[in-house]
């Protein structure tokens, strides 16, 4: 790519620079020298607005009970070799306060998409029981109404992470049987925002029939959407799933996810940015090279390992038999050993989120 260079630096200068045709020519980059200069201009971003820090949040896998139907996920509604499982609410306490005693300040609570007056209050009565442990609650929930998001927040959420899995609506549409509206998500993303919550979203990186050029309109989604956290991953198809007889080939996946997170960090600067965990299960250091790649993010798993198994949206989760402690001791070396420290005591909120809320620290 003979202008590159001169791209990755216009990238730098400025938030948003990049045109949707530069942001699909860095999205199929090849050339190995040229993708670790891509690389290096994104992590160059991140140690710009995030230091050589990265914020730790551990997940809750709340429940794998789900209303929805996605063709690509594990825990879809219509997967009958599933065994369902609901945390009450003093496992989720005490998780959180495991998280609180390892110094992370923040959390995540995920669960399958229910949309019910009880769910609504449990997930209320949570809030409230863990809010003196003072942590940066991010609820990744799924699809509820303005309402409930509303009473979500005032009973302590600070966050709020609804993936819409691609920008593209033919797409969308075949990745979700009817019932499945893309309208609805971004609806919800607004509705979040005018709540006050730090909104995150997030794509599919891979997806079968999907572009460079596809990709680089999700990362011009973002910038519409004004989000202030990204989640994304490469697609992994999941065996008891009707994509699940997809092709496989890891180092491609890796690399979409990898770039991705690179194009992205490059045209919006300063998001927070998940090196999520699908990229380890396609290599052992996929989390690492998220963090070389732009990340600043890294969501370790709390959840009791009897329930790990029962939540696994796509194929070769890591550490699924891995204790919550020697799991995040494990991040800490590896993060170590690329330079890079855990934000302890920090609740690592969005910079974007706090710029825009007119905070300067």
């Amino acid at each position: 790519m003979d202008d590159l260079e001169n791209i990755l630096e216009k990238a730098a200068e400025r938030p948003h620079a990049l045109s949707r045709g530069e942001r699909a020519a860095l999205l199929s980059l090849e050339g190995p020298e040229e993708i670790e200069r891509l690389f290096g201009a994104a992590y160059d971003l991140k140690v710009r607005y995030c230091g050589k820090t990265v914020a730790m949040r551990g997940i809750i896998e709340a429940g794998n009970i789900c209303a929805k139907d996605c063709l690509y996920c594990g825990i879809r509604k219509s997967n009958a070799k599933l065994e369902r499982y609901s945390l009450d609410a003093d496992d989720i306490v005490r998780l959180a306060e495991f998280d609180a005693a390892r110094g992370y300040a923040s959390l995540v609570i995920q669960s399958g998409e229910i949309e019910s007056e009880a769910h609504t209050r449990f997930i209320e009565d949570v809030l409230r029981r863990i809010a003196p442990l003072n942590l940066g609650v991010t609820l990744s929930l799924g699809e509820q109404t303005e309402d409930v998001y509303r009473r979500w927040r005032e009973a302590g959420a600070a966050r709020y992470l609804l993936r819409v899995e691609t920008s593209n609506r033919g797409l969308y549409s075949r990745l979700h049987p009817e019932g499945h509206s893309f309208d609805r998500r971004v609806e919800c993303l607004r509705a979040l925002r005018r709540c006050g919550y730090q909104v995150g979203t997030g794509v599919m990186c891979a997806l079968p029939g999907q572009t460079a050029e596809d990709l680089a309109d999700d990362i011009g989604f973002f910038a519409e959407m004004d989000a202030d956290m990204i989640g994304m991953g490469p697609f992994i198809p999941h065996p008891d799933t009707p994509l699940g007889g997809e092709g496989f080939d890891a180092r491609r996946r890796l690399m979409a996810g990898l770039k991705m997170i690179a194009v992205t960090r490059l045209h919006l600067h300063d998001v927070n940015i998940a090196a999520a965990t699908a990229l380890q299960a396609l290599a052992d250091d996929g989390r690492e090279r998220g963090i070389m790649a732009g990340a600043n993010v890294i969501m370790p798993n709390i959840t009791d390992v009897k329930y790990r198994r029962g939540y696994q949206l796509y194929q070769n989760k890591p550490c699924l038999d891995e204790n919550a402690s020697l799991c995040a001791s494990c991040l800490e070396r590896r993060l170590a050993a690329i330079g890079e420290r855990v934000g302890y005591g920090k609740r690592g909120d969005s910079l974007h989120y706090r710029l825009r809320a007119g905070e300067t620290e």
